[in-house]
């Protein structure tokens, strides 16, 4: 059975330690679904510290782009997280948030046609303050538009401030 859980919040709010939790509650080898780029040594860094923060019992899956490719059906799949493969996306689009925003929605209808038990990790990056380049307006844009079409779908979503978790769905 398909299950998807999106859980969003703010930078350092706790999604991802939330999000770990939950899947090892639900499974002894849970799939950590990594979508981060080597851009440089501060996500080298971050990435460093996530595969710290899991045991062994966990199975790493590096996807930066296609995520439909994967075979991982029938897993409980922690997914980290949409603000990074979203990035990725619009890198590779040439920065244009149209064709990003439909490569997104294409890739993300393929992947989850699966039969997964998905917990989704996001950022909500439109709750701060107004970009001030053209391009993070853009961004931030299709990032909500994008955490709309995951949360329509999902079957629960959590939204975590200061390490809580409040259900919004």
């Amino acid at each position: 059975m398909r299950k998807i859980t999106l859980i969003t919040g703010g930078q350092r709010s706790g999604k991802s330690s939330y999000a770990q939790k939950l899947a090892e509650e639900a499974c002894e080898k849970p799939v950590y679904l990594a979508t981060a780029r080597y851009w440089d040594e501060d996500f080298t860094e971050r990435i460093r510290r996530h595969q710290s923060d899991r045991g062994e019992q966990w199975e790493t899956v590096e996807e930066d782009t296609y995520l439909s490719k994967l075979n991982i059906t029938g897993r409980t799949v922690l997914l980290d997280c949409i603000t990074l493969w979203l990035t990725n996306l619009f890198h590779d689009s040439n920065y244009n948030p149209e064709k990003a925003l439909e490569l997104a929605k294409q890739e993300w209808d393929q992947f989850v046609q699966n039969e997964n038990h998905l917990l989704v990790v996001s950022n909500e990056i439109g709750m701060g303050i107004h970009g001030g380049a053209e391009i993070s307006r853009k961004f931030t844009d299709i990032h909500g538009w994008m955490n709309q079409h995951i949360a329509e779908q999902a079957d629960e979503v959590i939204l975590m401030v200061s390490g809580i978790p409040m259900k919004i769905k």
